[in-house]
């Protein structure tokens, strides 16, 4: 194992070989991070790492075989020394009518939307000795209802309920959890789902009609609010944050609006 130089901050980031991961990886490495890429397609992620340069190391990681979650934490602070940020963004989609779907099918899909993002959390909370925070990526079906999308909306219902009270309970460890619930976003799971359909072309139509920006959501979007979170100084309040949304001033004046996509949500803690 290379063991580098401690970096000044560390993000580790699930799924970031490509769509909304690779663009805050991107991101976080524009605003001085070192990111650990993971994901399971080496040549991308040996791609992302070659355009990133020296701010960035790749793991190849399949987060559903057990353990995988501790031994990526283990090699990023073997590695650099230090975790200040965990990104839990890795995700598999999933479409059917919900009476058909196999019980084995459930598992794999809350397999690695929910319970890999259990454990990155987990795992990357242990290590952050001076706080840190933590950036769940949920969806707008968190908490909407869509038809054939009940078992992908369940395990990211669980995963912004998670981040409720995740934020509550790590607050005295000086670790924030927060979540960024995107709508429609342009990525390769998006561009897999508008294949299946007999006509893409209208369906995508169909789609952007239904936003009031008029637009799918870039992976940039998402990126820009996740910038926001990673720690810059220690805050010594001695009460826990309560989380708030999107609506509340406070959130306005952490994250302008006009940084996110329509049917985007936040999940801001104090």
């Amino acid at each position: 194992m290379t063991v580098q130089a401690p970096a000044a901050r560390v993000a580790v980031i699930t799924g970031s070989t490509s769509g909304i991961g690779l663009a805050i990886a991107r991101r976080l490495c524009r605003d001085g991070f070192h990111v650990v890429v993971t994901g399971r397609n080496v040549k991308r992620g040996e791609t992302v790492t070659a355009e990133l340069g020296a701010a960035a190391t790749f793991v190849p990681l399949d987060l559903t075989t057990p353990g995988a979650a501790a031994r990526l934490m283990v090699t990023a602070e073997a590695r650099l020394g230090r975790i200040d940020v965990v990104v839990n963004n890795a995700a598999i989609d999933h479409t059917g009518d919900l009476l058909d779907v196999p019980a084995h099918v459930t598992q794999q899909v809350f397999q690695i939307n929910t319970l890999a993002a259990v454990a990155a959390l987990q795992e990357g909370a242990r290590r952050m000795q001076q706080g840190g925070a933590i950036i769940n990526i949920t969806s707008r079906l968190a908490s909407a209802g869509v038809p054939t999308m009940a078992i992908y909306s369940a395990t990211k219902g669980a995963l912004a309920a998670l981040t409720t009270a995740a934020a509550v309970e790590l607050a005295p460890r000086n670790i924030r959890v927060n979540a960024i619930a995107p709508g429609m976003t342009q990525t390769p799971l998006y561009d897999a789902w508008l294949a299946q359909h007999d006509d893409p072309a209208e369906t995508e139509r169909s789609v952007t009609a239904a936003i009031p920006l008029g637009r799918l959501a870039r992976p940039e979007d998402i990126a820009a609010p996740s910038a926001s979170w990673p720690p810059t100084r220690r805050h010594t309040s001695p009460e826990p944050p309560s989380p708030s949304t999107a609506a509340t001033p406070h959130a306005d004046q952490m994250i302008p609006r006009s940084r996110l996509p329509a049917g985007s949500a936040l999940t801001v803690v104090k």
